[in-house]
């Protein structure tokens, strides 16, 4: 036994000098990546020159273009200019870069030996570039090309010149497909970064937007911009987004969708808790009223928190229409979501456990249409349902014009031929066709609808009515105990909050919304000072200053 319990020290031993030894190793490969990454650059060009050709190996679109400039009679400098192909501005490589270094040769007037002094008169008198910055490392270098700049290094100097020469093609500024408008703007966001924060920047022309630029992804080095409104935005939230995204440690970020996972609060919710948008001045107004903006480089799509339940089944036009019809337009897409979430389990319910709830007329009708189908009803709704998902999966994947005609022709064509052979009931078709273009209504949620409906229709076939209402508890016990940035995603109903039921199913008119949405926690709280317009003092003012 003895022996035993010494063996056991013995490897245990081993096995920490073992594990100490692992991490001391992994520490030195660290700091000897470190050290190459921040590596210094040369005095020699060709020493500088070289070292870019070999991070870059192979690539075809490496471009170096070699020249000199200076007076002869004080010996001519020599000099790189180091790009990518295809990711900048040839004009300004060529009028703004080159041309001047090359044609200006008073540059060495007084014989200038000093390395700073020369790469300093180059920034400061020769290049008409509007953005240059001085960079001392290869791993400096290397990210400027790879972002779309120019990078001029020269003979003797131990630092190289990053000049903004971005110029790749991009896809002009375009409606959005997601969301369609009528009276409101119908410029969306592109895929360039710094197009999308110009667009918002246009809707909010006050200092106090904030932009706060970090790079996530070790493979990628995508750029993310935050934006929020300085003394508007909570600076705890906004401190909790960036402590969120540099958390973040993974090769790659192509597009708002892979932040979306890694930040938001119930990673295994189906409910959205992120909003995401196209539209540059439906995202203003988020901003303007106390959220935080993540806009990522190559996405189309800004996301802001926090977000709340209600923002589901509102839609940028709501501010703009009269608020009696947008009241009308919110209730019916409650109504559409109830019908999306809720119809073919109660369907399923009265038709297999409750038929004496069905007027008389209408179960005579369905059970004649349910003569001869060989299936119960929860097996003609899943069939209907699975053929529902594939025809709308069919339709967003082709083309265009090919996606519409396989969305229409395919429901009419396969829901007739399937009643025509028995297979459902013309019933089950109505109450599915209803469900989907009840869905269509709500396009932030429909995702989660889709995945809520089966879980609703087996609880219907396993315990009727009753097994509805267990799961419609359960999702509201969900949704209530969801948060998105510790802002709480049912509110303001959940808790009440009567001040904040002015946007949530009944849009109240602009005048009357004088306080931004307290669940968020803004700054500050007032929106606006405007009077009604049953003021006295205003109706008074109009009756003086009216017609008589």
């Amino acid at each position: 036994m003895h022996f035993l319990t010494k063996l056991v020290r013995l490897l245990k031993q081993q096995h920490e000098q073992s594990k100490e030894a692992d991490g001391n190793n992994r520490s030195g490969e660290g700091k000897q990546g470190e050290k190459v990454s921040t590596q210094v650059l040369s005095p020699e060009l060709k020493d500088n020159l070289d070292a870019v050709r070999a991070r870059f190996g192979e690539s075809s679109d490496l471009i170096i273009r070699e020249f000199s400039f200076g007076k002869e009679k004080d010996g001519r400098k020599k000099a790189a200019l180091v790009f990518l192909d295809g990711m900048v501005n040839l004009s300004t490589i060529n009028d703004d870069i080159i041309e001047p270094l090359m044609r200006q040769s008073w540059l060495s007037r007084r014989g200038e030996t000093s390395d700073l002094s020369g790469m300093d008169e180059i920034r400061d008198r020769l290049l008409t570039v509007g953005e240059v910055k001085t960079v001392y490392t290869y791993n400096k270098v290397i990210q400027a090309c790879l972002s779309g700049d120019a990078v001029l290094m020269t003979e003797g100097s131990c630092k190289a010149l990053d000049i903004g020469a971005k110029g790749w093609e991009k896809r002009a500024v375009s409606e959005p497909t997601s969301e369609t408008a009528i009276r409101g703007p119908r410029e969306g966001f592109t895929e360039n970064l710094r197009t999308n924060t110009t667009m918002i920047r246009r809707k909010i022309k006050d200092p106090a937007l904030k932009i706060r630029a970090t790079v996530i992804g070790k493979r990628t080095h995508t750029q993310v911009n935050i934006l929020y409104m300085d003394g508007i935005t909570d600076p705890e939230l906004v401190c909790e987004v960036e402590r969120r995204l540099k958390r973040i440690d993974t090769d790659m970020v192509l597009a708002s969708g892979y932040l979306e996972e890694y930040i938001e609060d119930s990673p295994y919710t189906a409910f959205p808790t992120i909003w995401c948008s196209e539209k540059p001045d439906a995202v203003a107004g988020k901003l303007l009223e106390g959220r935080v903006a993540i806009a990522v480089d190559g996405s189309p799509f800004v996301m802001t928190v926090p977000m709340l339940f209600v923002e589901n089944f509102q839609n940028a036009e709501d501010y703009i229409t009269r608020s009696y019809y947008a009241t009308m337009m919110r209730i019916l897409r409650l109504v559409a979501f109830f019908i999306s979430l809720f119809a073919p389990a109660v369907y399923i319910a009265l038709t297999t456990f409750h038929q004496e709830l069905i007027p008389t007329t209408l179960l005579f009708t369905i059970a004649a249409s349910a003569e001869g189908v060989p299936f119960p009803a929860v097996v003609e709704v899943g069939i209907m349902m699975v053929i529902f998902e594939i025809l709308r999966e069919a339709g967003i994947r082709m083309p265009r014009p090919v996606g519409q005609t396989i969305s229409i022709v395919g429901a009419l064509v396969m829901g007739e031929a399937a009643v025509q052979a028995g297979i459902v009931g013309a019933p089950v078709v109505i109450v599915v066709a209803i469900t989907a273009v009840s869905s269509f209504a709500i396009p932030f949620i429909t995702d989660a609808i889709a995945l809520l409906r089966w879980f609703l229709v087996i609880m219907a076939a396993t315990l009727g009515s009753f097994g509805i209402t267990i799961g419609a508890l359960i999702i509201l016990m969900h949704l209530s105990s969801l948060r998105s940035f510790g802002s709480r995603y049912l509110a303001p109903v959940a808790p009440f909050q009567t001040a904040d039921l002015k946007d949530t199913v009944v849009r109240a008119p602009l005048w009357a919304m004088r306080t931004r949405p307290k669940e968020i926690k803004p700054q500050d709280v007032k929106r606006e000072n405007i009077p009604s317009p049953n003021d006295p003092s205003v109706g008074s003012g109009d009756k003086q200053g009216g017609n008589p």
